[in-house]
C-alpha cells in the first residue's frame, strides 16, 4: 500500500529540501527598477516550515538562483540549509549530507524542474508540484495537489507530519 511506503520514507527523516522557483513560489522573477528581484511566498508553506522545526527536523532550501529575498525569507524562517546560485545541485547536495552527517534516505526534497532531478532521485522521500516539468512528475514519490507558489510545500509537509504523528500535537499547540 502506497500510504504504508509513504509513512516507511518519513520515519527516518532529518532534513526537508525544497526548491524555491517553482516550488516555494510560482516561479514568477519581477525585475524591479533598481535592479533588485521580488518573489511572493506562500504564507502557508511557511508556517508547515516552523512547524517541521518544531517537531524536529531541519529544513532548507536548495536553489539554483540567488535572491536577496529567498535569502531573507530563509533566515526569517530559521532554515538550517540555505544555497542559492547552486549550479550542479546533486553535488551541492551530496555537500550537505556530509556537512550534516545525514543519509540520503533520511532528506527529503521538493523539486519542480529537470535541474532538481540529480537531487529527487537521491533523497528519500521525493516530491513535486502539481504543475512540475513532466520528467520530474515522472520520477517523483509525490505530486502535490497544490501548484508551485500555492501551498504545494506545506501539502508536503503537513503529509509528512502526519505519517510521524506529529499535526495534531502541532495543530493543538498553534
Amino acid at each position: 500500500m502506497r500510504d504504508d511506503a509513504f509513512t516507511a520514507r518519513c520515519k527516518p527523516l532529518r532534513l526537508v529540501l525544497t526548491d524555491v522557483d517553482g516550488v516555494m513560489t510560482d516561479g514568477t522573477v519581477l525585475l524591479l527598477p533598481d535592479g533588485q528581484e521580488a518573489r511572493a511566498f506562500h504564507i502557508r508553506d511557511g508556517l508547515a516550515l516552523a512547524w517541521a522545526r518544531r517537531a524536529g527536523l531541519l529544513t532548507g532550501i536548495l536553489s539554483g538562483r540567488a535572491s536577496e529575498a529567498v535569502a531573507r525569507r530563509a533566515a526569517e524562517l530559521g532554515m538550517a540549509v540555505v544555497r542559492q546560485g547552486v549550479r550542479d545541485k546533486g553535488l551541492v547536495f551530496r555537500e550537505i549530507l556530509a556537512e550534516h552527517q545525514l543519509a540520503p534516505h533520511e532528506v527529503a526534497y521538493v523539486g519542480d524542474d529537470v535541474n532538481d532531478l540529480p537531487v529527487l532521485r537521491e533523497v528519500g522521500l521525493s516530491a513535486a508540484p502539481a504543475d512540475a516539468a513532466f520528467e520530474v512528475r515522472a520520477e517523483v514519490f509525490m505530486i502535490t495537489e497544490a501548484r508551485g507558489g500555492r501551498g504545494c510545500l506545506r501539502e508536503f509537509l503537513e503529509a509528512i507530519l502526519k505519517a510521524r504523528g506529529a499535526w495534531d500535537r502541532l495543530v493543538q499547540e498553534g
